[in-house]
């Protein structure tokens, strides 16, 4: 199939199906701008995979079935950060620290939570699951490229984002 025609084709599935993709995703995961990035994240790997489109086979239920894992995936990952959370909740065993310790975390932990959700989920896997960049890319169906590319943008996200944080707590320590 020529190029042009793929990316027409491709077009023609986002304007058909996309706000029926965006409500179903949102029955799922309750929240609009997760329920966006999910069908976002879903065509832009149709598009990376165009070359390998099937006719034949239903582009509806590729969607469908695409749009459930990832959500399935986002829902994974948010439980797996409220058991980081809750196993995480100090930073040291000093009684003094642990209230400190506590909003450290909880601001990091906005923070993350405030990434994309592929962006969010890369990170997680990375930082606290300990997965490798090839792991992570096999499970997510990503190249190792793009999960470079998502851990170098949450880190830069991160450092801007909690630089204040940074400097308090080098004070607190330094005092």
């Amino acid at each position: 199939m020529e190029k042009d025609k793929l990316a027409i084709q491709i077009e023609q599935y986002f304007h058909t199906w996309y706000e029926r993709l965006h409500r179903y995703a949102f029955t799922i995961l309750k929240d609009n701008d997760d329920a966006k990035d999910a069908v976002q994240a879903v065509f832009l790997k149709l598009w990376e995979k165009r070359d390998t489109i099937d006719e034949e086979q239903s582009v509806k239920s590729y969607l469908y079935t695409a749009v459930y894992n990832y959500c399935l995936n986002i829902k994974r990952h948010d439980k797996i950060k409220a058991r980081y959370v809750s196993e995480n909740s100090g930073i040291a065993s000093d009684p003094g620290n642990e209230l400190m310790g506590k909003e450290v975390n909880r601001r990091i932990m906005d923070q993350v939570a405030a990434l994309s959700p592929q962006c969010r989920l890369v990170f997680t896997k990375s930082r606290f699951e300990g997965k490798k960049y090839a792991e992570i890319a096999a499970e997510m169906g990503l190249s190792v490229k793009t999960v470079e590319a998502q851990m170098g943008k949450a880190l830069k996200i991160l450092r801007e984002k909690l630089l204040d944080l940074l400097i308090s707590l080098i004070i607190f320590f330094l005092l």
